[in-house]
């Protein structure tokens, strides 16, 4: 019988084995001229302004429902680009790989990646390999940055005006609920995946049809809660929330009543908030719908005056609390 291949500490020792890895697997996938040009630093035509990001990710489970450590890798970048309505172009991609990690599911992985790419345009163009003695990582490790060229230069935190209408994307929570599932071993009927997806080619359509937005930000960790309460100290307003209006699947309500969590909180990577005046409200929304696969896109408050620095939610039953910034390690290494 045939012993899997996995990955050995050669692999990353500079030699025959880690040229092999590099040429058969990497540049393969990303095949790129500036990568496979070989230098020691990548070198771009860039101009105007640039946006700069960097993000490492170390999720676990490295597989689950709706996909794995490769495609976060790749729109958690790309998408923290987008919401500076920059659009992807340049990324790099380091590789901490465990001794021991089957070749089979790096090249799952990579090959994850490359496909997440096309959907951005974006393209790896430097990275580095470290292979690390057995125990000393969890499987794998992958540290990703990027570079884009800002196409709408007053997108800001800063930036959100009182009467803003506030948007979500899509239905919250979904990443952070799948990871609990794959996770916890749960085996409900459910068809609950992550929403993990590059979010550019919706920000592009939005962009193209001139919508004047304040303000961007995918709902990443500390989800909805953290992203409006950002919002709400650095631009110095309040924000009023209707609860009834935001928009949370069923499954991702059982869980959440099941383990005791706030589905506001739960992350989310392939989702975003999006600020802008509320006369655009519904035609953005109708962009989104159209173009971007949103159907769930809602209208889920406004930016008031009162209570600045504060995210007020207006409960179905009539009442108001405060929506606070998450507390505590909600669920680690889901990114």
């Amino acid at each position: 019988m045939t012993s899997r291949k996995t990955i050995q500490l050669s692999h990353g020792g500079g030699g025959k084995e880690m040229d092999q890895l590099i040429h058969d697997l990497f540049f393969k996938a990303f095949d790129n001229p500036i990568l496979t040009s070989q230098e020691d630093a990548a070198k771009l035509n860039m101009c105007g302004h640039i946006a700069f990001t960097t993000d490492s990710f170390t999720v676990s489970p490295l597989f689950f429902a709706g996909g794995d450590i490769g495609k976060l890798a790749i729109a958690g970048t790309v998408n923290d680009l987008a919401m500076m309505a920059a659009q992807p172009e340049y990324l790099s991609c380091s590789f901490i790989i465990e001794e021991g990690f089957p070749l089979d599911d790096l090249t799952t992985i990579v090959n994850s990646m490359a496909a997440e790419l096309h959907k951005s345009g974006a393209r790896i163009v430097c990275g580095d390999t470290k292979v690390v003695p057995k125990g000393c990582a969890d499987g794998l490790f992958i540290n990703t940055s990027g570079v884009g060229r800002i196409l709408h230069p007053d997108i800001s935190v800063r930036n959100l005006q009182v009467g803003d209408a506030i948007i979500v994307s899509r239905d919250i929570g979904c990443h952070g609920a799948a990871i609990l599932m794959a996770r916890d071993g749960l085996t409900l009927e459910s068809e609950l995946r992550s929403d993990c997806d590059t979010l550019w080619p919706i920000i592009e359509q939005l962009l193209v049809a001139n919508i004047d937005i304040h303000a961007m930000r995918d709902a990443t960790r500390g989800g909805l809660s953290a992203v409006l309460n950002e919002w709400a100290k650095a631009s110095n307003i309040g924000i009023d929330v209707e609860e009834a209006n935001i928009p949370i699947c069923d499954e991702v309500k059982g869980l959440c009543e099941l383990f005791g969590f706030e589905p506001f909180d739960l992350a989310n990577e392939g989702t975003f908030i999006m600020a802008l005046p509320m006369d655009l409200a519904e035609g953005a929304i109708e962009v989104m719908q159209r173009y971007g696969h949103c159907e769930h896109a809602a209208i889920i408050g406004h930016v008031t005056e009162r209570h600045p620095g504060k995210v007020v939610l207006q409960t179905p039953w009539g009442s108001s609390r405060y929506l606070d910034l998450p507390q505590g390690e909600l669920l680690p290494r889901i990114c």
